[in-house]
């Protein structure tokens, strides 16, 4: 079945035959409590319940949102029963079968992000109120996750985020009803520091092209933080309008800044073309302060790479997840991915379709779709080995393609390996134009809830909606 087209929110499920399940790490956690119909907002009355898949079809992020929906059905497939089971078969604990969730086959509806908050929140708002979604997931901008998350707080159905990378979306605009599964930027700084010392040393001078938004800042700010604590002097920080299409206005003084790396905090095209763009400038062949002048992008994919082509050749930067991993998790969802569309996930697909799992094994665990419910499965008290702290609280999953990782209760936030990866010299094909330089452990990208970059926010309670 194809993927719904830019602008419905047609309902939609998939059927389909029976798939093995995964076998459990420890034994899934159920929860006696089912809550009734006048419980919670949405509860569904008949044969299926309705997920929403929000994501960016048309704007700057297009081509993330196209794989988030790829994903998205791919993951209603396996929850019904349909195809290899994908990482239903790796999924450790969980209480799914492959029979849909308790009782219920999945259906879905989508809507248009449009990479903006406030079509973001009107078509959430759409497939809660007449589409009857009980949760609501997907998008590429954190701008777009702050304000969808805020809505389905106030309206009492759950977010499953979906690519958010901004420290706000756990930090200061953290919501109880909300659950990111990507990692932030504090993460990418923390992971990209000790390699950024290695490769470029302690004496470098940044300029940072910044996406004026809360991803943007935040971004800047962790990777500023990082460096300035190397030894770097960052020399500009100049923010640029999201889809500015062209970046040579903002290229060219940094020919005559005085720094010798170039930080680029874009993401999806507006990373493509400003990469592209200092690179046709010929920014990677200079030589200033008597050192090889460097590019550093803190944040892209595979996806991204394919975009820029040659220009992304021995950059670094961060992912949140790559389709070359061997893990039992990655390769069963790479092969089913695969097998569907005929090419390899993005990071943005696989924690799409993870965070679709995780909701439907909360719903099953907890015996229901009310939201305090869900969060109550979420907020568990298994701990991430290796970190002593007080916070390290919350779900531990594994056999989802980025090791044990724990949903810590305190913010909602997951804590898993960070990868520090490099555009590839050789690359085999265009699927395989990045390296992973390190896989940076959890307990190496760790913070407490109360760290100054995630401060003034407050989870909050959760709420049904009624």
């Amino acid at each position: 079945m194809s993927i719904l087209k830019t602008g419905t929110s047609r309902r939609t499920i998939l059927k389909g035959g029976a798939v093995l399940g995964g076998t459990a790490l420890v034994a899934p956690h159920l929860f006696i409590r089912r809550a009734s119909a006048a419980d919670y907002l949405n509860a569904p009355s008949g044969s299926t319940v309705t997920f929403g898949f929000n994501v960016p079809q048309t704007g700057a992020y297009a081509d993330e949102g196209a794989d988030e929906l790829r994903a998205y059905q791919l993951a209603v497939e396996h929850l019904n029963g349909e195809g290899d089971g994908g990482m239903l078969n790796t999924m450790k604990p969980t209480a799914l079968k492959g029979n849909g969730v308790l009782g219920k086959k999945v259906a879905f509806v989508t809507g248009d992000t449009q990479t903006k908050s406030d079509a973001a929140r009107a078509s959430a708002k759409r497939m809660i109120e007449k589409d009857g979604a009980v949760m609501i997931t997907g998008g590429s901008s954190s701008g777009v996750a702050v304000a969808v998350q805020s809505l389905c707080q106030e309206m009492g159905v759950i977010f499953m985020a979906g690519l958010t990378h901004s420290n706000d979306t756990t930090g200061k605009d953290k919501r109880a009803n909300g659950f990111r599964h990507f990692f932030d930027a504090y993460m990418s700084a923390a992971a990209l520091a000790p390699v950024l010392k290695k490769e470029y040393g302690t004496d470098r001078k940044a300029y940072h092209l910044t996406a004026d938004y809360t991803w943007g800042w935040t971004q800047e700010e962790s990777i500023k933080a990082s460096t300035e604590d190397l030894g770097w002097e960052t020399v500009a920080a100049v923010r640029t309008p999201l889809g500015a299409g062209d970046f040579s206005q903002y290229i060219t003084p940094v020919l005559n800044s005085g720094a010798d790396v170039l930080i680029l905090n874009h993401y999806g095209k507006d990373m493509v073309n400003s990469l592209t763009q200092a690179v046709q400038f010929g920014l990677k062949d200079k030589q200033v302060n008597g050192k090889q002048f460097e590019i550093v992008v803190p944040l892209y994919s595979e996806l991204m790479a394919q975009g820029a082509g040659e220009a992304v050749k021995g950059i670094l930067g961060s992912a949140n997840w790559d389709w070359k991993l061997t893990d039992p998790g990655t390769q069963a969802f790479v092969k089913s991915f695969g097998q569907k569309y005929g090419q390899p996930p993005s990071q943005a697909a696989q924690t799409c379709y993870v965070q679709a799992l995780l909701y439907a094994d909360a719903a099953e665990r907890a015996g229901s779709f009310a939201p305090c419910a869900i969060v109550e499965a979420f907020e568990g008290s298994d701990s991430l080995p290796g970190i002593d702290s007080a916070s390290n609280k919350g779900f531990l999953f594994d056999g989802m393609g980025n090791g044990q990782t724990l949903y810590r209760a305190a913010d909602h936030q997951c804590f898993k390996p960070v990868l520090v990866v490099r555009g590839k010299e050789s690359p085999k094909d265009k699927y395989d134009l990045l390296e992973v330089v390190e896989e940076v452990p959890a307990k190496d990208v760790w913070y407490e809830p109360d760290n100054p970059m995630f401060a003034g926010g407050d989870l909050g309670q959760c709420n049904n909606g009624v």
